[in-house]
């Protein structure tokens, strides 16, 4: 089959629109604070406020979103938000 040029400009442009509402999508997908009672949380014994020095969510290799944000996402814990100043098993440095 031959793809002419506007059917091409067609195709590519509905891909941009596609990519870009995704990309939203998957933003507002993280939007729900993490609970203390979730069982994965549980298993990997999270608290929203960390008991070890030096140890926190802020500064685990996991988090992502924007630093200084009180409320990320983890890579341990998808659609959630972990407080930055909490903690789980699952904490690992962020390298230097």
């Amino acid at each position: 089959m031959k793809t002419n040029r506007r059917r091409f400009l067609k195709l590519s442009a509905g891909g941009l629109v596609g990519l870009s509402v995704g990309g939203v999508s998957l933003k507002a997908f993280a939007n729900e604070q993490l609970d203390a009672e979730n069982p994965q949380a549980k298993a990997l014994q999270y608290t929203h406020q960390s008991e070890k020095e030096d140890a926190n969510c802020a500064n685990c290799a996991l988090i992502q979103g924007t630093e200084g944000e009180e409320w990320r996402p983890c890579a341990i814990f998808p659609g959630k938000l972990v407080h930055s100043d909490g903690w789980c098993a699952a904490w690992a440095q962020k390298p230097a």
